[in-house]
């Protein structure tokens, strides 16, 4: 039984309803999924990362792994900290949360004697960017001042970029693979329901990649350009470092297994995952996992280097979790259980583990990363 959402909830997905229902028919009857769901996410004011409500812990609809333990972020910062000092340069944080992560990885540079000169946050949720700056002014009054809020990325920057969970909530085109060849899924409208409805693919980029996958007919799954649009403009804006992405996803050869013929888009409403992409619009959080070998192709065609592919178990581990874990003393039950609890969910092949990933994309030539030191699969991408 899925939570009834408050009055005032229901009404804001009416809302952005009526903004995807207009988009729909100002296009002439039809959209792209991609276009869909960045208005569905992102319209000012309306989008589910756009407006007020609460997305993430227990109150939201998901939890991501800062916010299961302190630890995270902490063995993040021993992980670039070595990067920081080569290069002399920055951090760069990608649509960064509630602020977690930057005040867990702050406190951790500081005890290494690592920080750098700023800590520069990419945030175009204007409610986000308010937490955030609200939880970082509280937590770490004496490192706020580092922390700078960008609009857009600098035109030249050094250092290490970080995104967490950041590639999964772009938009993504839809395929449809056919015995006519692979269509573009859209949504049309049926009276005031949204409903899908294929086209022949125009854009030359996705019916070359569509056409490279060459998929069995029945088979739908999605492609996502404006990830590699994401990593060619990050890699345009790194001068010198390393690029360090996080997410859930695969390498191509299990992304598009035969038997995840349905692919892996879905809603995230409330601690559940739907199928169904149109339900309560502006409510729910809407994904899809990450192509790794896609993310490495583009990165590698504008002019970076793969530094490593690992599971997030293998990276935090190799990069000193356990280490970390174990100054809390398991003599105290009450502090050591719940960090332990913590860091299994982030391990674990049956929780977090195996499912999310980590990429390394390199510029200016950086030593190889601790984290990357066992268990590194970019053979597989």
């Amino acid at each position: 039984m899925l939570p009834i959402p408050s009055p005032d909830a229901l009404a804001h997905s009416q809302r952005v309803t009526a903004h995807l229902q207009s988009l729909i028919q100002q296009a002439g009857g039809w959209i792209p999924f991609a276009q869909f769901m960045e208005a569905a996410l992102y319209a000012p004011g309306l989008g589910y990362y756009a407006a007020g409500a609460m997305k993430f812990g227990a109150a939201g609809d998901f939890v991501t792994a800062p916010e299961l333990t302190p630890l995270f972020g902490r063995t993040l910062a021993h992980a670039i900290a070595p990067v920081l000092t080569e290069t002399g340069g920055d951090i760069l944080e990608l649509g960064a949360g509630n602020g977690r992560l930057a005040v867990d990885m702050l406190g951790e540079l500081a005890q290494l004697d690592a920080l750098p000169a700023r800590y520069c946050i990419l945030e175009l949720s204007a409610d986000l960017r308010a937490r955030q700056q609200e939880r970082i002014a509280r937590e770490r009054p004496e490192l706020a001042g580092r922390v700078q809020w960008l609009d857009t990325l600098p035109a030249q920057f050094s250092g290490v970029i970080l995104g967490n969970e950041v590639l999964d909530a772009l938009p993504v085109e839809l395929v449809h693979w056919t015995e006519a060849g692979p269509q573009v899924r859209g949504v049309s409208l049926d009276g005031k329901d949204f409903a899908w409805q294929d086209r022949t693919i125009d854009d030359p980029m996705l019916r070359a990649r569509a056409d490279a996958l060459n998929l069995a007919p029945g088979y739908q799954s999605e492609i996502n350009l404006v990830a590699d649009a994401l990593i060619a403009s990050l890699a345009h804006s790194l001068q010198h470092g390393l690029i360090l992405m996080i997410d859930y996803g695969f390498a191509a050869a299990e992304y598009y297994h035969p038997q995840r013929h349905m692919g892996t888009l879905r809603a995230h409403y409330r601690h559940h995952a739907l199928d169904d992409p149109f339900y309560l619009p502006g409510l729910c959080d809407l994904t899809a996992h990450v192509d790794f070998s896609a993310a490495a192709r583009a990165g590698e065609a504008a002019g970076l280097d793969l530094a490593g592919y690992s599971s997030q178990a293998n990276f935090l581990l190799n990069a000193g979790l356990t280490e970390l874990l174990m100054q809390t003393s398991p003599t105290d039950a009450a502090a050591f259980l719940p960090q332990s609890n913590a860091v299994q969910r982030l391990v674990s092949p049956a929780e977090m583990g195996d499912l999310f990933k980590v990429i390394g994309l390199a510029k200016g030539g950086v030593a190889p990363l601790a984290g990357f030191a066992r268990g590194d699969r970019r053979h597989t991408l």
